[in-house]
């Protein structure tokens, strides 16, 4: 299976997300990634070391669907306990 780690880029500074709450994580995120590259009608992995609420794996998904990608999968290592 091919990696690219450049798939995706951060293209708006965003403040760190560990002090936000889950609604002003999402905000911080929505719109911080563009694609480098095409992905229309492709399933697409994003892997991720550590997630807290979700918010920066649902914004990397929402930017990839929203260009065409037929399918986006989290793999996440490790995920951090709800309160």
């Amino acid at each position: 299976m091919p990696a690219d780690a450049t798939l995706l880029r951060r293209v708006i500074e965003t403040a760190p997300q560990s002090r936000l709450d889950l609604d002003a994580r999402r905000m911080n995120v929505g719109r911080a990634f563009e694609l480098a590259q095409r992905v229309e009608g492709r399933h697409v992995g994003i892997v991720d070391d550590v997630m807290t609420t979700g918010a920066t794996p649902e914004a990397l998904a929402r930017t990839l669907k929203a260009a065409g990608a037929r399918r986006v999968t989290n793999f996440v290592a490790l995920r951090t306990p709800k309160n």
